[in-house]
């Protein structure tokens, strides 16, 4: 199975993505790790993503879709995978496309965690991190809604929302359950 995890910062998506990765026996691919895994291994990617963030800019989609691309085709992800904040953008969703159809292997599921806004300050501040006021948060949260409702367009009639708010083992039944698993 190939699905796209949607939702705002703090919503559940990482660790859903580790119970999805163990439940669907597919990888979880988060965009995070492997830019941490391509820099710490000094690959032509993970350098040319340094300069970028050294410089203080966001990685271009580009280096990003290379990133993935790569990642997907390996072995472990020949029967599908769960991608975690990848797609962020309508041209990335149109790069993952190709992809796959390259690949002959088109994408099965959007899951889209419906979380408050509330919920998701209320979460992020506890976790304590520096870095996390409730203004950067909020921010946070605007940036990913002006991102991310042209992606929930773009994939219209894959889209499954999901409440995201609740236990880990009752929100990933919810996600099993849109997935009709």
């Amino acid at each position: 199975m190939r699905l796209v995890l949607l939702g705002p910062p703090g919503a559940g998506k990482g660790t859903q993505a580790e119970l999805l990765s163990d439940k669907l026996g597919v990888p979880h691919i988060s965009t995070g790790n492997l830019f941490r895994a391509n820099i710490s291994q000094q690959t032509p990617l993970g350098r040319e993503a340094q300069k970028y963030i050294d410089a203080g800019n966001l990685v271009p989609s580009d280096v990003t879709n290379r990133m993935v691309e790569s990642r997907i085709a390996e072995p472990d992800a020949a029967n599908g995978f769960v991608l975690d904040g990848y797609p962020r953008t309508v041209d990335q969703a149109v790069a993952l496309e190709k992809m796959l159809q390259q690949a002959g292997q088109p994408l099965d599921a959007v899951v889209s965690f419906e979380v408050a806004d509330d919920v998701v300050v209320e979460r992020m501040l506890s976790r304590g991190r520096g870095d996390d006021t409730e203004e950067v948060i909020r921010n946070r949260m605007h940036v990913y809604r002006e991102e991310t409702a042209p992606l929930l367009q773009h994939y219209d009639g894959l889209v499954a929302s999901v409440d995201g708010v609740g236990e880990v083992e009752e929100v990933n039944n919810r996600v099993m359950r849109a997935l009709g698993r």
